[in-house]
């Protein structure tokens, strides 16, 4: 029997999703709300790896918010896991090989092989918190283990990139009293959501531009739930970006094209 397919598990702040991958296709799904603590997570997950585990499955390749090293999550803020060794607890349990990475790590990954395949060039993606993920002469770059926690640059009034974006989630549901997407932001005619607006345009584009400024990479892709806001946000974030660039040319900011960059940069993991 050819062991050809891989189990690929996103697990992000929000949502658990975990997928049986055969080359670049996704054959099931299982998508859940990501548990609050971590005996529930750990159950979930390994329910959802078991449902779709079969004899024709070579490894388990997952995505995670970090810091983690040789597969050990060490202390997400957004997980409830602190100093889990999931590589051994997966391995140990269904007896298969188990990698796991940053989850943008996996979105830079699945760029570089499936997306924008460019050499240099940086994953940016907003989601509960802000990741990245660092691909020089077409390899992930990692430093000692922990680069591309581009989250905490310091970006504007001393505060990092990531808690800025957090400020403005909550902003948004003071004013409005509930969660609003960008995408709906912007259609609205509304004072509040201008201000809003024009404040996280300036510090996106601050965070960009020290990025670009450092290592002049051929494109920055963007990434995460902002991307249904389309064109309009794009372009005002080129603009923002482009006023606080020092370099003699302009960098492109792109929208990933991918549809599951973090689930297929999961199964690539697994060689």
């Amino acid at each position: 029997m050819k062991k050809d397919k891989i189990i690929a598990v996103d697990l992000g702040g929000t949502n658990l999703r975990v997928s049986l991958v055969h080359g670049k296709k996704i054959l099931r799904y299982i998508k859940n709300d990501t548990p609050k603590t971590k005996e529930e997570l750990v159950k979930v997950l390994d329910d959802s790896i078991s449902i779709l585990m079969s004899k024709e499955v070579r490894g388990i390749g997952v995505g995670s918010p970090g810091p983690l090293a040789n597969g050990i999550i060490k202390n997400p803020p957004n997980l409830p896991l602190r100093n889990f060794n999931l590589k051994k607890h997966l391995q140990d349990k269904f007896k298969i090989k188990a990698v796991i990475e940053n989850d943008v790590h996996c979105v830079a990954i699945s760029e570089a092989k499936l997306g924008c395949k460019k050499k240099n060039f940086i994953v940016v993606a907003f989601g509960t918190g802000i990741g990245g993920g660092i691909i020089i002469d077409g390899k992930l770059y990692l430093g000692e283990n922990f680069a591309g926690e581009v989250g905490h640059i310091k970006v504007k009034k001393g505060k990092f990139f990531e808690t800025l974006w957090q400020e403005t989630r909550k902003k948004i549901y003071s004013s409005f009293g509930k969660d609003v997407l960008i995408v709906d932001l912007i259609k609205m005619k509304d004072k509040k959501a201008k201000e809003i607006l024009e404040d996280m345009y300036d510090y996106i584009g601050m965070g960009l531009a020290s990025l670009i400024n450092i290592f002049d990479p051929e494109i920055v892709i963007l990434n995460g739930g902002i991307k249904e806001a389309g064109e309009p946000l794009i372009s005002k974030i080129k603009e923002s970006t482009k006023k606080y660039t020092v370099l003699p040319h302009q960098t492109e900011i792109a929208w990933s094209k991918l549809e599951h960059p973090g689930t297929m940069g999961a199964s690539l993991l697994i060689q």
